[in-house]
């Protein structure tokens, strides 16, 4: 293994390291306490709160077609720190990134599920890549400029929705700078298919219902093929009673009940009311038997469902409790 002198240097003494670190971190402190750093950080958190783009004056300015300020924006940002990093090569960007072969992101600004970000997607990389077969629905409204190169892309719209699939619309459409786009992510996805060189955008994110989960639909049929939690939160929490009962956790029973007949993600209740009824069935179908008797919970039809269904299988739970079926 070869290692470079810079390298071995680092192993008596990492000052030089920590020095550099320090440099560019410095450089970001900079953006982000004067002029448009300090303006966009404020505008986002407005923005996360629920201010239209159009009452944020910055914001506004790099997401219209007719303004030049988005590329002025990043290199007061960018340049800074490369110059840093030129300087001292073993310095780490201090803004939050995550690359791929085929895409690279940074994070400009977050505030909770609001986030301001560059996205590169490289051409020979996406080229290397599989077609897509699924298009997926996430709860958020974006805004995407494109800064540089071009792309052809798919629009997939939801026409209409039933439980374990959807029509889907199709239409193709070309990216190109300057292109300034917003969707409503519950109801359309866009898939990015060719790229000739690069595709460089700044995008800007904001989550509409954290309640609403992740669908994913295979573009050939319509067909939901996956659908995930809405926030972290609910994905651990759904892990973590999957978990308990893999464990036959018995006394956890009694939580997981309460967790069904909280208001929240459907998809979440759903899943602690499962485990419910597999660890301990008196208090499974009790919490089921309670959810279906209410006339505004969103799970109604489906306990009800499910409920006569047990039923019909197994008579003797009708003891368990009173319900009509």
């Amino acid at each position: 293994m070869l290692i470079r002198p810079e390298l071995q240097m680092l192993r008596s003494d990492d000052a030089p390291q920590r020095t550099a670190q320090r440099a560019v971190v410095s450089a970001l402190h900079v953006w982000r306490t004067k002029g448009d750093g300090a303006e966009v950080e404020a505008e986002l958190a407005r923005f996360h709160r629920g201010a239209a783009l159009e009452d944020l004056p910055l914001m506004r300015a790099l997401f219209d077609p007719d303004c030049t300020r988005a590329n002025r924006f990043l290199g007061d940002l960018i340049m800074p720190l490369l110059h840093q990093i030129a300087k001292e090569p073993l310095a780490q960007s201090p803004l939050r990134h995550s690359t791929s072969d085929v895409s690279t992101a940074i994070v400009v600004a977050r505030c909770a599920t609001s986030a301001l970000t560059l996205h590169c997607t490289s051409g020979a990389g996406l080229s290397r890549q599989p077609e897509a077969e699924t298009a997926s629905f996430f709860p958020a409204e974006t805004w995407e400029r494109v800064l540089a190169g071009s792309a052809e892309a798919t629009q997939v719209r939801l026409a209409q929705v039933r439980p374990d699939s959807a029509d889907l619309e199709h239409v193709t459409i070309r990216l190109g700078e300057g292109d300034v786009r917003h969707r409503n992510g519950r109801d359309e996805a866009l898939l990015v298919r060719s790229v000739p060189t690069k595709l460089v955008q700044l995008r800007l994110q904001r989550r509409t219902d954290t309640l609403q989960p992740v669908r994913q639909y295979r573009l050939a049929d319509g067909a939901l093929v996956h659908q995930a939690a809405g926030t972290p939160r609910d994905s651990r929490l759904e892990l973590t009673a999957a978990l308990l009962g893999r464990m036959k956790r018995r006394d956890a029973a009694p939580m997981l009940a309460a967790m069904a007949e909280e208001r929240g993600s459907d998809g979440l209740r759903w899943q602690v009311l499962r485990e419910c009824l597999a660890l301990n069935t008196a208090t499974g179908f009790g919490t089921l038997a309670t959810i279906a008797d209410r006339a505004d919970d969103s799970l109604r039809q489906p306990a009800m469902a499910l409920r006569a269904t047990l039923i019909a299988m197994h008579p003797e739970l009708q003891e368990l409790v009173s319900c009509p079926v």
